[in-house]
């Protein structure tokens, strides 16, 4: 699958957040096949080497305002972050309807979904301030492709889901899985109960694959994003130091 790749001349947004920080963000399109992906990269211009590269995969609603602002809250504390793109970047959803075909989309097509989420991980070799060393890190659908990538056997460090799709598909399993597994999860999550989850820790004993999980009482399904009623202060929180823990610890 060939992957051409073109940085766009846009807006650089520099934030100094220290006298020594200087932190640039910017659209990244690159290509798969014959369609177009458009993600977005954030790095600290002022090291001399980036502490690791975290792969951020959109919601089901695509990549937006949300996993940009994961990106630079990432790259301000030194990782070069890409939030990549799995839909196209001329199929972006707008609206309930359309969330739901592009995701079905992926679902229904196991083989597509993973190509994509493989191809953005090479992609990292030639983005600014790409690393070898490299976390994949999602909320909800983008959980759930963090999962795909670990039983892909994607050569990552590390798979973070937030509230993620935790279900096995059928098939699959996560016996070629080459790094740890993180699950950040709400224990009232309707889409994925605590049954879902204690069967996905069999699965990952079984594999004999390093893994954590931490579960947050009452927490519901989207308690990381701020404008949705599931939103969880605590849990969002609790949730993102434990991922910087985890970076911390494998890259």
């Amino acid at each position: 699958m060939k992957v051409i790749r073109t940085v766009l001349p846009l807006l650089l947004l520099v934030m100094s957040f220290t006298s020594s920080a200087a932190i640039v963000a910017e659209d990244y399109e690159y290509r798969i096949g014959d369609m177009v992906f458009k993600g977005y990269v954030a790095r600290n211009t002022r090291l001399e080497q980036s502490l690791g590269t975290v792969l951020i995969v959109h919601d089901w609603d695509g990549p937006n305002a949300y996993e940009r602002g994961r990106a630079e809250q990432l790259a301000a504390l030194g990782y070069t972050a890409f939030a990549i793109d799995v839909y196209g970047r001329d199929r972006q959803p707008t609206s309930m309807r359309e969330n739901q075909q592009r995701a079905g989309e992926m679902y229904a097509n196991r083989d597509v979904f993973r190509a994509r989420l493989l191809a953005a991980v090479d992609e990292v070799s030639r983005i600014p301030g790409g690393t070898d060393n490299i976390v994949v890190m999602g909320y909800c659908f983008g959980g759930a492709a963090a999962l795909e990538l670990a039983r892909a056997g994607a050569p990552l460090r590390g798979f973070v889901s937030f509230h993620g799709g935790l279900n096995l598909p059928e098939g699959q399993d996560y016996s070629e899985t080459q790094g740890a597994v993180l699950v950040l999860h709400g224990s009232a999550d309707p889409v994925s109960g605590m049954t879902d989850l204690a069967t996905l820790l069999d699965d990952l004993n079984r594999a004999n694959v390093r893994h954590d999980a931490h579960v947050y009482g009452g927490a519901l399904h989207s308690f990381t994003v701020p404008w949705s009623s599931d939103y969880d202060l605590d849990a969002d929180r609790k949730s993102w130091n434990s991922l910087l823990t985890f970076l911390n610890e494998v890259l």
